[in-house]
Formats: C-alpha cells, structure tokens, sequence
C-alpha cells in the first residue's frame, strides 16, 4: 500500500510556471507506475501524464503534452509535474496516483481505474 500528498499548488499568473511534488509513502514506490491527473468541479477527472516504474517513459495526454513534464525520484519516494506556460483554464485541482498495472497498453494508463492510489490533491490556480 502508498500513500501519496501532493504540495506545490498555489496562485501563478499567466505564462507562469509551478511544480507539484507528490511524497509517496512505503517501501514499495518503485513498484507503481506513477500518474498525474486533474479535476475541475462537476467534470471527470483528466489524466495528464503517466511515468514508468523506472522513469525512463512517460506518456502524456495530448492538451499538456510540451508544456507538462512528469518525472520521478525513486530514492526520494516523489514525482513531479513540471508545469509552464500555464492558462487560466489550467485553474483545476491536481493529483496524483499510483497504479500496479503494466505500462502496456500504454493509452490504458489515461482512464482512472487503473490507478489504486490517489492523493487529496492540490489546487492550482492562474490569473490571467
């Protein structure tokens, strides 16, 4: 079992940039591909990003891809979303998630079922 928080959430304008961090409880962080996803109040929650269990691949959903970069510190237990050029439409909570599935298929790493463990999220928000 993981535990994750998620911090880095705050207020940024426009253009701007943030990082979310996500502290991954336990032993075993290295064994779940980890994923970023965000929700906005009455929608379905939006996958992001996925990352392998060694890091060395990550997918991304087409509306952040270049602009969103996911990574991993499996000797920190944390994973990060670098996010620039931010948007107003970019103003939605932030989480993050742990799945113990494969990585193949890869588009399967988009939907939240394949994920076991999520944090309380983070909210972002930017002003335009």
């Amino acid at each position: 079992q993981v535990q994750l928080v998620e911090s880095g959430g705050g207020l940024v304008q426009a253009g701007g940039s943030l990082r979310l961090s996500c502290a991954a409880s336990g032993r075993t962080f290295s064994s779940y591909i980890m994923g970023w996803f965000r929700q906005a109040p009455g929608k379905e929650r939006e996958f992001l990003a996925a990352i392998s269990r060694g890091g060395g691949s990550t997918y991304y959903a087409d509306s952040v891809k270049g602009r969103f970069t996911i990574s991993r510190d499996n000797a920190k237990n944390m994973v990060y979303l670098q996010m620039n050029s931010l948007k107003p439409e970019d103003t939605v909570i932030y989480y993050c998630a742990a799945s113990p599935k494969g990585w193949s298929p890869v588009v399967a790493l988009a939907t939240v079922s394949q994920y076991d463990y999520w944090g309380q999220g983070t909210q972002v928000t930017v002003s335009s």
